[in-house]
């Protein structure tokens, strides 16, 4: 895990007496500020705002440029700009165009001090967050929120737990929380601007009116657009230097126990005695919740050298791959990929033989290998059983920043990312940046664009096949879509508060997401908001808490420069990105940089520019990437590529609840969940029994329900804190369980 952090202070008393939710620190001196410092860290620059980068960072992705004494900008991550790039980048900064700091191809996080004034930009996704806290009459700030926690002895936040349960993919429920009390995150699109401690958030994205639609790129020329971001984005990734793991002779490093298949046990006790979150770093190796998986990892076959991908058969993973394969080999790159150095390309595809995935794994499969086929492809096929299902090993891996559904399927994608290279490129994130949420029906209506809503409503009758109500769909459909196009944002936040009040006993909430089929499904998303999956498992009480912050978020609003869809498909790119930064934490490779072009900003951008009529006709996304690879010269794909599926996750997630069934009923015997006030544990314990025995239930829900006991749990067996020093923080973040549920 690597992370950055800094801070900026200014005059004693000021900054936290602005900030209600601030820890008090009357007892600590205002300025200066007490020294410490994160443990293994590396200082970029020093006082009065300082900068380090912790964790295992490659030299190239720390990069530091300087225009002058005063002005100079660090760039952490993969960055594909040159110097002379960045130094362009940080003097228009300087005059306030904070859009270029974020122009650039690749993944990154960029930090530019300018005088006095710092700036910290995020990502348009999500997928490399900036968070930060009141402290030491300032502000500090971090790309992991675990350290911040620590810094101002955090307390946990259960009313966000709550609704990051309830409502995931929300944004007026989550609003700026983190699951710690006084640790907020800067949303996606905006910049932490801070001087002399004082913090401003500012976006760096053009809005558009709600009034007027925006114009948009003719949609050849829109594809081009997407076409010319990804080639820039996978070529950045090729032209980085070649990394490879180092191993010894086996050693397991810091003493550590070597963890076998040991059981859940209901008291939330380690079964293989490691630590998760321990002080001191083995081998350099910092991460804020290393714990026994990154010990295994240390005499396990790590990935190979070099560039990797998987291939899973679908049309994401299948576009980087080939164009991975395909783009000309850089010059000045050594092991160098493409047909100007001959080195093939290591394609990874994971294969479930302990699932019943049906003819959708079976056809993906022979997809991945009709794909293969292709000659600069090496091809790596990981075969697993039961030990790769979902649900296994829960305890054997590190802390991550917050819970996240990837917790309960980090030891199935461990195996899969072992096998790949150093540098491995996913497709994650293609269907939230170029398929159209359904919402987007209802901007097309505002648009007064009825007719482009023949194609896909008609497609939705055709999904759930033949029958009686099927001729009805068309007029269902629409007849939603004008309702939401009807609805304002803030009547549409009070029906979900109010619907989050009228729960079933055991039954699905009004709005939560059906299992009946993909009509349901977005008949379900045609809401300003709605519930999750996890929702129907909650406490009354803890759905009310819920139901109070969407009533006053929808008291705060004055109205929404956004439409419905547009703002719905922003909150279900950021809800993704988050949950891949958790899968990139919780299922980590040690030495391994996972790689997703399509949460790229470049990416991101080229993708919103493209017509909505475009985004909204059936089979869109595939057309957009047939194009894509059409444009590097690979016309060639195998019959069915692009076809969507879902049957072989859920096969999947079933097959795993049943096979640790036991396990899962001991870890909600007695549940911190439940001492939070947020479950009731014979509920839950009834859901698994049932959803083992195949009842239809929403097993993303019981996911997240896992993840986050697990994450608990983790959270309060870790010890010693991310930092040092002799006035380092004299507590960890959560010290002494979870706090009692305050009442309503």
């Amino acid at each position: 895990m690597r992370w950055l952090v800094g801070w900026s202070r200014g005059a004693a008393g000021s900054g936290t007496e602005a900030w209600p939710d601030a820890p008090d620190r009357s007892d600590r001196p205002a300025s200066p500020g007490p020294p410490v410092e994160p443990v293994g860290a590396r200082l970029l620059w020093g006082e009065p705002a300082p900068l380090w980068a912790v964790g295992d960072w490659r030299p190239d992705e720390v990069r530091v440029v300087h225009a002058d004494a005063d002005t100079r900008l660090a760039v952490l991550g993969r960055c594909g700009a040159s110097d002379d790039a960045l130094r362009s980048g940080l003097l228009a900064a300087r005059g306030g165009a904070l859009r270029h700091l974020t122009a650039w191809p690749g993944s990154y996080t960029a930090v530019a001090r300018v005088g006095r004034r710092l700036t910290v930009a995020g990502d348009l996704a999500g997928a490399r967050p900036v968070f930060h806290a009141a402290w030491s009459g300032g502000t500090a700030y971090a790309t992991a929120a675990l350290p911040l926690a620590d810094l101002v002895e955090a307390e946990l936040d259960i009313g966000y737990l709550a609704a990051l349960l309830a409502c995931p993919d929300s944004p007026e429920a989550l609003a700026d929380g983190t699951p710690y009390t006084g640790v907020r995150r800067v949303p996606p699109g905006h910049a932490l601007v801070l001087r002399d401690g004082a913090r401003d958030i500012t976006g760096y994205e053009p809005t558009s009116s709600l009034a007027v639609a925006a114009p948009q790129l003719d949609a050849r020329q829109a594809v081009e657009g997407v076409r010319e971001a990804i080639v820039e984005a996978v070529r950045t990734r090729l032209a980085a230097p070649r990394h490879a793991v180092e191993y010894g002779d086996g050693h397991v490093p810091d003493g550590g126990h070597v963890p076998g298949d040991g059981h859940l046990s209901g008291d939330g006790h380690v079964p293989d005695g490691g630590a998760y979150g321990h002080g001191r770093a083995p081998d350099g190796w910092n991460a804020p919740g290393a714990g026994p998986a990154h010990r295994r990892t240390a005499y396990r076959r790590g990935p190979a050298p070099g560039v990797g991908a998987d291939l899973s058969g679908g049309s994401a993973s299948s576009t980087l791959a080939l164009l991975a394969a395909g783009l000309p080999g850089l010059p000045g790159t050594p092991l160098g990929f493409g047909n100007g150095t001959g080195e093939r390309l290591l394609a990874v595809t994971f294969n479930d033989l302990a699932s019943d995935g049906g003819r959708t794994r079976e056809s993906e499969l022979e997809r991945a290998r009709a794909i293969a086929a292709n000659p600069r492809l090496r091809h790596v096929i990981v075969a697993a059983g039961t030990e790769a299902l979902p649900y296994a090993e829960l305890y054997d891996g590190p802390l991550t920043d917050e819970p996240g559904p990837a917790i309960a399927s980090a030891a199935r994608h461990r195996r899969r990312l072992a096998a790949g290279g150093a540098d491995h490129l996913v497709g994650h994130g293609a269907r939230q940046v170029l398929d159209a949420h359904p919402a987007r029906l209802a901007d097309l209506l505002m648009d007064r664009r009825r007719r482009h809503l023949l194609k896909p409503v008609s497609a939705l009758a055709r999904a759930d096949g033949p029958s009686a109500h099927s001729l009805f769909v068309p007029f269902t459909v629409y007849r939603a879509a004008r309702r939401l196009a009807r609805t304002s944002y803030r009547e549409g936040l009070e029906a979900a508060a109010a619907e989050l009040l009228t729960p079933g006993a055991y039954g699905p909430l009004p709005g939560a997401p059906a299992t009946g089929g993909p009509v349901d499904a977005s008949l379900a998303a045609l809401a300003w908001c709605r519930p999750g999956p996890a929702a129907r498992w909650l406490t009354g009480e803890a759905l009310a808490e819920v139901s109070v912050r969407l009533q006053s978020a929808a008291v705060r609003t004055n109205g929404l420069a956004q439409r419905p869809g547009e703002r719905r498909a922003a909150a279900a790119l950021s809800r993704h990105a988050a949950d891949h930064r958790v899968l990139e934490q919780a299922a980590e490779v040690r030495g391994q940089r996972l790689h997703a072009p399509f949460l790229d900003n470049q990416v991101v951008r080229a993708c919103r520019a493209l017509p909505e009529a475009l985004r909204v006709q059936p089979g869109a996304r595939a057309s957009v990437l047939r194009s894509v690879l059409a444009g590097a010269g690979i016309r060639e794909l195998p019959p069915g590529w692009g076809a969507p599926s879902h049957a072989a996750h859920a096969a999947a997630g079933r097959a795993g609840i049943g096979a640790s069934l036991g396990p899962l009923q001991d870890l909600f015997a007695t549940p911190l969940l439940a001492d939070a006030g947020l479950v009731d544990a014979g509920v839950v314990r009834g859901a698994l029994r049932a959803a083992a025995n195949g009842a239809p239930l929403a097993l993303d829900g019981l996911a997240e329900l896992v993840s986050a006991e697990v994450w608990l749990r983790r959270l309060l067996a870790r010890r010693g804190t991310c930092w040092t020093g002799p006035a380092a923080p004299s507590r960890r973040a959560v010290a002494g369980g979870v706090p009692p549920r305050p009442s309503l």
